[in-house]
C-alpha cells in the first residue's frame, strides 16, 4: 500500500548499506505502526491486511532505499517505470491520494530516524541528500501517476453510470449496467430535471448533488435529468444547487416520485414537461412538481381549445394595459388593494379597468366561473 521512493546519486556507502539491510524490520515495523496510527485510510484497514500486503509494500520499499544508498546517479527509467506502476494500482484499490502522500512522508521520516540511529556522523549527509533527491523525484511522478489513473476512473465511473441512467430512462433492461456502476437503483426514486442560467460545470453539479443526497447519483448532464434516492429533501437540494454553481446562476428544477425502477421513465417525462412547462410560462427559479402547475400542465395539450382559450383575451390586444391590470388582479387573488398598489393606481382607476375588460371580453372578473376562465385564458396566452 506504501510506495517507493527509488534510487539517487552519491557516492556508495557498502557500510552504511549493510548496517541499514540489518535494520529492515525495525523499518518496516515502524512505518506499519505509524500508517495505521496517523493515517485515516490504513486506520480503517482490517490487521489482516496491514500484515499481509501493507508489510509486503513497505518492505520493497525498504529495498528500494537501500539500493538507492549504493548505486550512484538519479532514479533511472526503470525505478521510476515502477513507482508509476505502483501508484496507479493504487488508484484503482481507490486508496486516496491524500494516504499515498501521507504513507511516503511517513516512509521517509522513519528511514531518517534509522538513518540517524545506525550511521555515522559524517555518513548522514550524503544519506539525507539522497532521500531529498529520491523525494524530488518520487512524489511529482506518483501524484501525476495517481491522478491519471483516478481520471481514467472516473471516466469508467461516468459511462457505466451513464449507460444505466440511459437503460432506466428507457425502460430496458438495467442489471448488467447496475452491477458495473456498483449502484443499486432498487427502492423509490426522485427523478428530477434540472436547467441552469447560464450552465455551471458538470463536475460541480455533480458534486453538488452527491454531497446533498450522501450517494453516488446518476446524472445525465446533456439532457439535465438526475435519479436520487427517496425521500430526499428536494428544497434543500435546490437551495445547495444554488449556492454551490454560485450567484448569478438560475436554478429550475422539476420533480416527479418513481415507485420504483420501472416508473423512471413516466417520471422523467412528467418532470421534464413540467420544467419546460414554468419555463415557458416565465415562473421564477425555483423547485416544482406537478401539483404547483396542474392547470397550466391540462392547459398546456395542443389543441383548437387552447387556441379558442387563448382567443377570449383578444380584444385586449390593443390595449396592454388592461392586459396587464387583469394579469396582476389575477396573481394577487383578486385582491383590489394589493393589485392596485401592484400597478400604482387609485383603486377607482383599477375598477374601472376591469370594467372595460368586461366591456371588451364579455367576462367579468367579479363572477367566481368568469373569473376563472379569464385566469385560464391568461395561461393559455402565454402558452399559445
Amino acid at each position: 500500500m506504501t510506495e517507493a521512493f527509488g534510487r539517487c546519486d552519491d557516492t556508495p556507502m557498502p557500510g552504511l548499506h549493510a548496517r541499514m539491510a540489518a535494520r529492515g524490520g525495525d523499518f518496516t515495523a515502524a512505518v506499519v505502526a505509524r500508517c495505521a496510527a496517523e493515517v485515516p485510510f490504513y486506520r480503517e484497514l482490517p490487521r489482516r491486511t496491514l500484515e499481509g500486503e501493507v508489510t509486503r509494500s513497505i518492505t520493497a520499499v525498504h529495498e528500494l532505499l537501500l539500493r538507492a544508498l549504493r548505486q550512484d546517479g538519479v532514479m533511472d527509467p526503470g525505478d521510476l517505470t515502477r513507482l508509476i506502476e505502483w501508484s496507479g494500482r493504487r488508484a484503482e484499490e481507490r486508496v486516496p491520494l491524500e494516504a499515498v502522500i501521507a504513507a511516503y512522508l511517513v516512509g521517509a521520516e522513519v528511514w531518517w530516524q534509522v538513518l540517524a540511529e545506525t550511521a555515522e556522523p559524517e555518513e548522514l549527509t550524503g544519506a539525507g541528500a539522497k532521500l531529498l533527491a529520491c523525494l524530488h523525484a518520487a512524489m511529482p511522478a506518483v501524484v501525476l501517476a495517481h491522478r491519471n489513473a483516478q481520471e481514467d476512473i472516473r471516466s469508467e465511473d461516468k459511462r457505466v453510470r451513464r449507460a444505466l441512467l440511459t437503460a432506466l430512462l428507457a425502460g430496458r433492461p438495467y442489471d448488467e449496467p447496475e452491477e458495473a456502476a456498483g449502484v443499486s437503483v432498487a427502492g423509490p426514486h426522485e427523478v428530477v430535471a434540472l436547467s441552469f442560467e447560464p450552465n455551471p460545470p458538470p463536475r460541480l453539479v455533480q458534486s453538488s448533488l452527491e454531497a446533498h443526497a450522501g450517494v453516488p447519483v446518476l446524472v445525465d448532464h446533456v439532457a439535465g435529468i438526475a435519479l436520487l434516492p427517496g425521500g430526499c429533501d428536494l428544497p434543500g437540494l435546490w437551495e445547495a444547487l444554488g449556492k454551490d454553481v454560485g450567484q448569478g446562476h438560475r436554478v429550475f428544477a422539476a420533480a416527479a416520485p418513481a415507485a420504483g425502477p420501472g416508473a423512471v421513465p413516466a417520471a422523467a417525462q412528467e418532470a421534464g414537461r413540467v420544467l419546460e412547462l414554468v419555463q415557458r410560462l416565465g415562473r421564477p427559479p425555483g423547485l416544482y412538481r406537478l401539483d404547483d402547475v396542474l392547470l397550466e400542465y391540462q392547459l398546456a395539450r395542443p389543441g383548437d381549445a387552447l387556441l379558442r382559450l387563448a382567443a377570449k383575451l383578444d380584444p385586449l390586444e390593443e390595449h396592454p394595459y388592461l392586459l396587464e391590470t387583469l394579469r396582476v388582479f389575477v396573481d394577487h387573488g383578486h385582491n383590489r388593494s394589493r393589485s392596485a398598489s401592484e400597478l400604482c393606481v387609485h383603486r377607482n382607476t383599477l375598477d374601472y379597468r376591469l370594467h372595460r375588460v368586461t366591456t371588451l371580453t364579455g367576462l367579468d372578473p367579479a363572477v367566481p366561473a368568469e373569473a376563472r376562465l379569464l385566469q385560464a385564458a391568461l395561461v393559455a396566452r402565454d402558452l399559445a
